[in-house]
């Protein structure tokens, strides 16, 4: 790959534009080897830019918090992008409607929704991971999810093209957006319902209760490994892999997590490999034991 048109483009912008960038830290797992680019752009003109100067020369990544990626410690053979905070904006646009940029954590248009008393957005407390993420995964817990929120969303395509994409012409599915897979998104438009300030936080602490009670926190760890199987079986995927799966099984330093058993746990120094074969492992488990085919929800990025 020629990077010397990338490499004057970062001296002219000062650009965040790295090589052979160490990305093992940028994920929640913890786990992961080198990207080839690694690009964090300022603003919309420095990402359309690089976008265009780009073109099709490898693979493109965009990055959000982290929560949700394994990577594989070999080196990504593509750019891994992830916008800075000049794209986590939040404005309000009428009583009702929040627009909110893609880096933006969930939590944070959780919050500002509950200060400027709009109800809906409270399960987004719960869930840590970005905007932009939660627009790919269709994220949701407690009943609610992204599509019940949306009005549009705002992105670029890979060449530079700027679109906005409403609602009713995007298909929602549990724990997936069919969007085409050369958009970056860049924030999007959630309409809520007029609440009380005091409901709202009443209703965000209850779900806080019960996220408390019932998964872990501070450990490395991608949060839900596995989607709810919900077209073959009412029982959750927790209770297939505890009803399937050996206790305390580990592959080196990747386990399952005692408190939440759709929770996998990086212990130390996990490499790709060893949380791949937990992976496998639990997905053959289960399918001998139940009959059932269960699919990840974390995305393996190769």
């Amino acid at each position: 790959m020629n990077i010397k048109d990338l490499e004057n483009f970062k001296n002219k912008n000062h650009s965040e534009l790295f090589f052979n960038f160490d990305i093992k830290k940028l994920n929640w797992f913890n786990i992961g080897g080198k990207s080839k680019i690694f690009f964090k752009p300022k603003n919309l003109k420095e990402l359309k830019e690089f976008l265009l100067l780009y073109s099709n020369r490898g693979k493109i990544f965009v990055l959000g918090l982290g929560s949700n990626v394994l990577f594989k410690d070999e080196t990504y053979n593509g750019v891994v992008i992830k916008l800075s905070n000049n794209f986590s904006s939040i404005s309000k646009l009428n009583n009702e409607t929040i627009i909110a940029g893609s880096s933006c954590s969930q939590k944070k248009v959780s919050d500002f929704a509950m200060k400027n008393n709009i109800g809906g957005f409270e399960f987004m407390y719960c869930i840590p991971g970005s905007i932009g993420g939660g627009i790919k995964m269709n994220s949701g817990c407690f009943g609610k999810e992204f599509k019940d929120l949306i009005v549009s969303i705002q992105c670029i395509d890979y060449y530079g093209n700027i679109k906005v994409i409403p609602s009713e012409k995007i298909k929602f599915n549990y724990r997936n957006t069919e969007l085409d897979k050369d958009l970056i998104f860049l924030s999007a438009t959630f309409k809520g319902n007029l609440s009380e300030k005091l409901k709202i936080k009443s209703c965000i602490d209850e779900l806080i209760e019960k996220k408390n009670n019932t998964q872990p926190s501070k450990i490395k760890t991608g949060g839900s490994t596995f989607k709810n199987p919900i077209e073959q079986t009412e029982k959750k995927v927790w209770e297939l892999i505890k009803l399937s799966v050996p206790e305390n099984i580990n592959f080196g330093d990747a386990t399952i997590s005692k408190m939440h058993s759709n929770f996998f746990v990086n212990k130390n120094n996990a490499t790709f490999q060893q949380m791949n074969s937990l992976i496998n492992f639990v997905k053959k488990c289960v399918k001998e034991k139940t009959g059932i085919n269960i699919t990840l929800e974390i995305q393996i990025v190769d």
